[in-house]
């Protein structure tokens, strides 16, 4: 690959990702009403999307072998604690993803 072609490929890529971020903005600006469609994919999508990442994660667990899932249990579960006792999701993810790798380098 050429230089020019990696700063045609990246300046596209630009292109396109801004073309795409800035277009629901085109479109539902001004006095056009969003239609109900779209407000209720932006309600829904976002639980949809966490439960994909959710399947994603767990997906490779074996019950099994050793450690049998265990670690990601409490993971999990951890990440269902602090998100009822905080509401926030960034230390839900945060503490969860510590909890897990502290889990996998140190106890198992």
């Amino acid at each position: 690959m050429t230089d020019l072609h990696a700063v045609l490929l990246i300046a596209v890529s630009s292109a396109v990702t801004i073309l795409l971020r800035f277009l629901p903005f085109a479109v539902f600006s001004g006095s056009r009403k969003t239609p109900a469609f779209v407000e209720y994919l932006g309600k829904v999508l976002p639980y949809a999307i966490m439960g994909m990442l959710v399947v994603f994660c767990l997906k490779g667990v074996s019950l099994t072998a050793f450690p049998n899932g265990i670690p990601e249990a409490i993971a999990c579960a951890l990440v269902v604690l602090l998100h009822v006792w905080k509401r926030n999701t960034l230390v839900s993810i945060l503490g969860g993803t510590v909890c897990y790798m502290v889990l996998v380098q140190a106890v198992f």
